[in-house]
C-alpha cells in the first residue's frame, strides 16, 4: 500500500482535498507511488491528475490511469457515472470507471490519451475526423429516451443566454442597455427559443466539441467532460461541433458536413426535420444560442474565476454571432447591438 508522501510529492496541508485524494488513491494498490501529476485544466471545479499503473496490472489497465477530483458541493459525479453509462451502452468511447468515492467526488478513471481533437485537426484530416465524431454522436443519439437525463427546457434555454447580458454586456463591456434595447434582445431570445424548443429532442452532451474529444488509434473519439448531458434539440451537440469556439472553418465546410450528419441521421431513423434547409436553419439558431451563453461564460470564468485563457477565443464566437444575426430579419437587432457597443470594447490583446 503506498503512503500520502510517496504517492504524491505535492500534498501538503495547503490543499485537504489533494491530500484526501492520494490518500484513497494509496488504499487501492493500482498506482505507483509517487507518480501523480496534473493530467488536463477545466473551466469547471474539477481537477485531473494521471498516474502510473503498477507494472503487473499494466496488461489490464493500461499503462496509466486518470483520477478525478471533483467537489461534491460543485460538481455532480452520479451525474458523471450515469451518462458514462449512458454513452458506454450506446457504443462510445468512454473512460472506464476502476475505482469510486463517490461521497468524496473522487473517480479513477481509464486514461484516453492526451491527443484532443484540436491538437490534432487540420484541413487534410479534419473530413475523417468529423466522420467518426459524427458517427459517435449518432449512435448516442439513437439510444435517446424522454425521462432519463435533465430536460433542456425553455427556463434552460434562457437561462443559458441570459449569461450574455450580465458577463458580456455588463461586466465585460461595461455597458447597461437601455429599455429598447433590452426589449430587442428579449425579443431575439424569444425567436432563438421558439425555434430550438420546437426541435425534435435527443440525448445532448452538450459539450461535444475539439476539447472534449480525443483522438485515438481505435475507437476514435474518446469523448470527456459529458456530465452535463441533458434531453434536449437535435442540432446542438452537432453545432457544438461544427461551429466550435477553438477552432473555425469555412462555411461552405460546415455547410457539407452539416448536410452529411443530415442524410446519415435519417438513415439511422434519427428526428431530424425533414428539409434541409429548415435543418440548417435549425442549426444555426442553436449554434447562436450556445455561443451567446459562451460569451457569458468566457467572461465569467475570466473576471469571476481568474481564468483569462478563454478570453483569446472570444473574437471567433463573436464572429459566429454577428454572422448568423446577419443573416436572418429577427435576429439583426442582435447584430446592431453589438455594433453599438463595438467602442466599448476593452482593449487587452485582441480586436473583434
Amino acid at each position: 500500500m503506498s503512503s500520502l508522501s510517496q504517492l504524491s510529492p505535492t500534498a501538503d496541508g495547503q490543499d485537504a482535498r489533494l491530500a484526501q485524494l492520494t490518500a484513497w488513491l494509496g488504499t487501492l494498490d493500482l498506482v505507483e507511488a509517487g507518480s501523480l501529476r496534473p493530467a488536463s485544466t477545466d473551466a469547471s471545479f474539477r481537477r485531473y491528475f494521471r498516474l502510473d499503473v503498477l507494472p503487473a496490472l499494466r496488461d489490464k489497465l493500461g499503462a496509466t490511469l486518470i483520477a478525478m477530483d471533483a467537489p461534491p458541493e460543485r460538481e455532480n459525479v452520479p451525474a458523471f457515472i450515469h451518462v458514462d453509462g449512458l454513452l458506454f451502452d450506446a457504443g462510445v468511447t468512454v473512460p472506464a470507471i476502476v475505482a469510486r468515492q463517490v461521497e468524496a467526488g473522487f473517480l479513477l478513471l481509464s486514461d484516453l490519451g492526451t491527443t484532443t481533437y484540436l491538437q490534432r485537426l487540420d484541413i487534410d484530416n479534419a473530413p475523417f475526423m468529423y466522420s467518426d465524431a459524427i458517427d459517435a454522436l449518432i449512435k448516442f443519439q439513437q439510444t435517446s429516451q424522454p425521462g432519463v437525463l435533465p430536460e433542456f427546457d425553455r427556463a434552460f434555454v434562457l437561462r443559458e443566454m441570459n449569461l450574455f447580458p450580465e458577463w458580456f454586456v455588463g461586466r465585460h463591456l461595461g455597458a447597461t442597455l437601455t429599455d429598447v434595447q433590452q426589449t430587442q434582445l428579449s425579443k431575439v431570445f424569444e425567436a432563438i427559443t421558439a425555434n430550438v424548443l420546437a426541435q425534435q429532442q435527443v440525448f445532448m452532451h452538450r459539450d461535444y466539441h475539439s476539447r472534449n474529444l480525443m483522438f485515438l488509434d481505435q475507437g476514435n473519439p474518446g469523448v470527456l467532460d459529458f456530465q452535463d448531458a441533458v434531453y434536449g434539440p437535435v442540432t446542438y451537440d452537432l453545432a457544438s461541433l461544427l461551429r466550435d469556439a477553438y477552432v473555425q472553418w469555412d462555411e461552405e465546410f460546415v455547410l457539407d458536413w452539416v448536410v452529411r450528419y443530415w442524410q446519415s441521421a435519417k438513415r439511422a431513423g434519427l428526428p431530424v426535420n425533414p428539409d434541409i434547409d429548415a435543418f440548417y436553419r435549425d442549426f444555426e439558431y442553436m449554434a447562436l444560442q450556445r455561443h451567446l451563453k459562451i460569451l457569458g461564460i468566457f467572461c465569467r470564468l475570466n473576471y469571476r474565476d481568474g481564468k483569462a485563457v478563454y478570453m483569446g477565443d472570444l473574437p471567433t464566437v463573436l464572429d459566429y454571432v454577428r454572422k448568423t444575426a446577419n443573416r436572418y430579419t429577427e435576429l439583426k437587432p442582435l447584430a446592431r447591438l453589438l455594433d453599438s457597443f463595438e467602442d466599448k470594447a476593452p482593449q487587452v490583446g485582441y480586436t473583434f
